[in-house]
C-alpha cells in the first residue's frame, strides 16, 4: 500500500483509509461487531493504516468497535476521530465549546483504547463559538499530548483560515 503525508504535517497514513461510519450507522443497521471486527482487521492486513471514526456514529458505538479491532496493532495506525455534537447526536446540533471538545477528547480516547488521538477534526463548523477557541482547544490538547493532529470536516475556506492561524489544520475532510 503506498503512503501519504497529509499536508506539511508530517502524519504519514496509507492512500487508502477506511471510513468506518457505515459499520455502527448511517447506511442500514449495524454490522454484525465480529464481521465488522474482521473487516478492520482485514484493511490492515492488506495495508490500511489510515482509519476514521466520530463520536457520532452510533453515536459512541464505533469508536468503541475501532477501538476493540485496532488494539492489537495500535501502534501501526493513525486513528481519526472527530467532535462537534451536541451529545454526541447530530440533530440536537452543534457543539464545539471548549468543554465539550475537551469531555469528547476524554471519553473517545476511553473508547478507542488509546492514550492520544491521531486526528481530531471538528465535524462541522459551529456557528455559536468562535473558530480560534475551536482550534485553540485543540491545540491545547495537543500540548498535553492527548491530540497530534487537528482537521476540519465540512469547512469553508474563512473558517480554515481562522482556524489555521491558530493551529495548524492538517486535514479537511469534505464530502
Amino acid at each position: 500500500m503506498k503512503k501519504r503525508i497529509l499536508g506539511k504535517s508530517g502524519l504519514e497514513v496509507s492512500a487508502l483509509g477506511l471510513g468506518c461510519m457505515g459499520l455502527s450507522f448511517g447506511y442500514g443497521p449495524a454490522t454484525d461487531k465480529q464481521e465488522a471486527i474482521k473487516l478492520i482487521r482485514t484493511a490492515f492486513e492488506k495495508g490500511v493504516t489510515f482509519f476514521d471514526s466520530a463520536e457520532a456514529y452510533g453515536p459512541f458505538a464505533n469508536e468503541e468497535l475501532l477501538g476493540e479491532a485496532l488494539a492489537p496493532f495500535r501502534k501501526e495506525v493513525v486513528i481519526a476521530t472527530k467532535f462537534g455534537f451536541r451529545e454526541g447526536k447530530p440533530p440536537l446540533g452543534t457543539d464545539s465549546r471548549p468543554e465539550n471538545i475537551r469531555a469528547v477528547a476524554e471519553a473517545s480516547l476511553k473508547r478507542l483504547r488509546t492514550d492520544v488521538i491521531d486526528l481530531f477534526y471538528q465535524h462541522r463548523v459551529d456557528p455559536n463559538v468562535p473558530m480560534e477557541d475551536v482550534a485553540g482547544t485543540v491545540k491545547d490538547l495537543i500540548l498535553e499530548g492527548k491530540v497530534r493532529h487537528f482537521g476540519m470536516s465540512e469547512a469553508g475556506v474563512q473558517s480554515i483560515r481562522r482556524a489555521h492561524a491558530v493551529q495548524p489544520v492538517t486535514a479537511l475532510q469534505s464530502e
